[in-house]
């Protein structure tokens, strides 16, 4: 079966990005496909290369970048919701003249049209968080 995942909840506010990452695994492991997996609201701080959790504390973003290369899938992150919170690329640093970028390498900002084009080609859209 073919997923796309989306998930809306902050990584350590909400449940839902750590539950999303175990569903993931888990599908992944009973040979599932995950085709895409898009952070929408204020999940998209599971896509900052710099969130620093305590070491007593999961690094759930880390955990999601790596799991996203690790098995290739698409990690899209909502651009609006992204820059509203401070989630830049190189292109999007340059375009609004900030003093870094802050994306995970392994994941892209795009427009919720990824979001509505991957339900249409998946057989499931599984959606954790409010």
């Amino acid at each position: 079966m073919q997923y796309i995942i989306a998930i809306y909840g902050a990584p350590f506010s909400s449940q839902s990005s750590q539950t999303a990452l175990y569903f993931c695994r888990e599908a992944i492991a009973k040979g599932h496909h995950i085709s895409r997996v898009f952070f929408y609201q204020d999940a998209v701080h599971n896509a900052s290369s710099l969130a620093s959790p305590p070491q007593d504390e999961t690094d759930i973003p880390a955990h999601w970048q790596s799991f996203i290369a690790d098995n290739n899938i698409d990690g899209v992150v909502c651009i609006a919701a992204a820059l509203r919170r401070g989630i830049l690329n190189d292109e999007e640093q340059q375009r609004y003249v900030k003093p870094g970028s802050n994306l995970a390498n392994s994941l892209n900002l795009s427009g919720l049209g990824q979001l509505i084009e991957g339900a249409v080609v998946s057989d499931r859209l599984v959606s954790f968080g409010a």
